[in-house]
């Protein structure tokens, strides 16, 4: 085993511009090393969780359990209960989409409850929001959109039962 070398305190702001770069170039594992790597000097770095959540749920396809466990452990370091909503919001939406892709048994109503826990955490974010900041009306219209245009994302069998029956 390889004991990770530390990083100056100095190094940070450029670290956190390199781990942002990765994540636009796909490379997310590499995003979430340097976050690690300054999460370790500097451990309440907001941006750094921050980015290192957004690795982690850039790496869903990859290690869909262990992942998404990963991450909704890191949105609850969040300080404040916008943050928290907004990407919790995030990761159940990226979750959805990443269910899609998989196409295997139950993943269409799997998909579906993902999408509409986004749109449960984005309407609380969105009663929290900074004034001017619509960042979490945003998703939940995409996460709406995404629904209103896939009719096979519907809720599990027995949700859609009961809706037939009334």
């Amino acid at each position: 085993m390889f004991d990770p070398k530390p990083l100056s305190k100095e190094a940070v702001p450029a670290a956190l511009e390199k781990a942002r770069l990765y994540r636009s170039l796909n490379e997310s594992m590499e995003a979430e090393s340097i976050c690690l790597d300054i999460l370790a000097v500097e451990p309440d770095h907001r941006d750094a969780r921050i980015t290192l959540f957004l690795a982690l749920t850039d790496q869903l396809e990859e290690d869909f359990g262990v992942t998404r466990a990963r991450a909704l452990d890191l949105v609850e370091t969040l300080g404040d209960d916008y943050s928290r909503a907004y990407y919790r919001g995030i990761l159940f939406e990226r979750s959805a989409k990443a269910r899609m892709r998989r196409a295997n048994l139950g993943s269409s109503s799997a998909a579906h409850d993902d999408f509409r826990a986004a749109m449960a955490s984005f309407e609380r974010a969105s009663e929290l929001r900074p004034r001017g900041n619509d960042e979490a009306i945003l998703r939940w219209n995409t996460c709406a959109r995404h629904l209103n245009r896939r009719q096979d994302l519907q809720p599990p069998s027995d949700e859609r039962d009961e809706h037939m029956l009334e």
